[in-house]
């Protein structure tokens, strides 16, 4: 099972991931985690981002997201194609022969979750700080869900609290590990 949030940067993607990690662990799942792939890239990110850069991103994440499936029971990604895709539509436009490729590899998620803008980014050294871009991003990211039909899961901004137990309901899973009767 594979698990992917969505959303632009500054918004709370890693935290999740690393929450929801620690719930299925809990339920005694092999679970591993794709992080941001964009931070390792060797090309320039953000709105300084160029068609290359984005290349590496996009073909890395399915790199990753291959070899963690292979391995583990469950695979929650810390973004996802589309919204990688995202910044390099922000950037150049929609390129068809990408347009494809996002459009097949959304349907290998269990589980989509876009994940809301609640406040600006700050800095953490890779990410950009604009609150202008952060918004563009997230409405790019909108309109491709839209634009290519991608079934996902909105959290709801009021309830950061409840994300975790939504995300774990939502792919079907328990919520507590099951208990174990020492009695028969």
């Amino acid at each position: 099972m594979k698990i992917a949030f969505m959303g632009s940067h500054g918004v709370g993607k890693t935290t999740l991931c690393f929450d929801v990690a620690a719930r299925l662990k809990r339920l005694d799942l092999g679970v591993d985690l794709v992080k941001e792939v964009a931070r390792a890239c060797p090309l320039p990110i953000n709105r300084d981002t160029t068609i290359e850069a984005q290349a590496w991103i996009l073909h890395t994440q399915v790199a990753e997201e291959l070899a963690a499936t292979a391995r583990y029971d469950v695979v929650v990604c810390d973004r996802s194609l589309l919204d990688n895709y995202a910044y390099l539509v922000q950037q150049v436009g929609r390129l068809p022969e990408y347009d494809g490729l996002v459009q097949k590899w959304m349907g290998s998620y269990a589980g989509l979750f876009k994940v809301p803008v609640l406040q600006p980014p700050s800095f953490d050294g890779t990410r950009d700080t604009s609150d202008t871009f952060q918004w563009q991003i997230d409405r790019t990211i909108d309109g491709l869900l839209e634009d290519l039909s991608v079934s996902h899961y909105r959290l709801d901004p009021e309830d950061r609290d409840g994300w975790v137990d939504s995300v774990i309901k939502a792919v079907g899973l328990p919520l507590e590990p099951p208990q174990i009767s020492f009695f028969g």
